[in-house]
């Protein structure tokens, strides 16, 4: 069954998706990604001692004001009453990462995705701007969904 794209009326014109008839329900998004870099740079990052503080604690802080504010940056999004922000960030020493994971919660009309993945992408780019002074070659990877839960799409997994 092919789907269509949600974001564009019969006349092809962009438009904000009519979700009023939409039951609310609980609502659950997961994305993840990585950002790798130079040893060094992450060693800084586990040591605590960058010279523009807690890494890993800011970064945190920036996915969560992300997730709150991404009506505000993605053009056709519905602001969304969030219930729950979770990010993890940890250091991967063998690749020279740092994965962020972000779990997004909502008893709204509509998803969460966009919440979740924009959570990972300010996170990381957090990271690369708190160290590019040491590292300008860091490089953001593979960013996506991992899980979603609720709606009439019902559940969906990465695999």
């Amino acid at each position: 069954m092919e789907q269509e794209l949600t974001h564009f009326n019969r006349r092809g014109e962009a438009h904000m998706v009519d979700v009023a008839a939409k039951q609310e329900t609980h609502r659950t998004a997961i994305a993840d990604g990585r950002i790798q870099m130079e040893p060094a740079t992450l060693q800084k990052i586990i040591d605590g001692d960058h010279k523009k503080g807690d890494v890993l604690g800011i970064a945190r802080v920036a996915a969560i004001m992300a997730a709150k504010r991404t009506a505000d940056i993605v053009p056709l999004c519905h602001p969304l009453r969030l219930t729950r922000i979770d990010i993890q960030l940890q250091p991967e020493h063998d690749a020279n990462t740092v994965y962020c994971r972000a779990q997004v919660e909502s008893r709204d009309r509509t998803g969460v995705e966009m919440e979740a993945l924009h959570a990972v992408q300010v996170a990381l780019l957090t990271i690369y701007d708190m160290c590019k002074a040491v590292d300008r070659g860091m490089r953001m990877q593979d960013i996506g969904l991992a899980y979603k839960s609720g709606g009439k799409s019902a559940t969906w997994e990465r695999v």
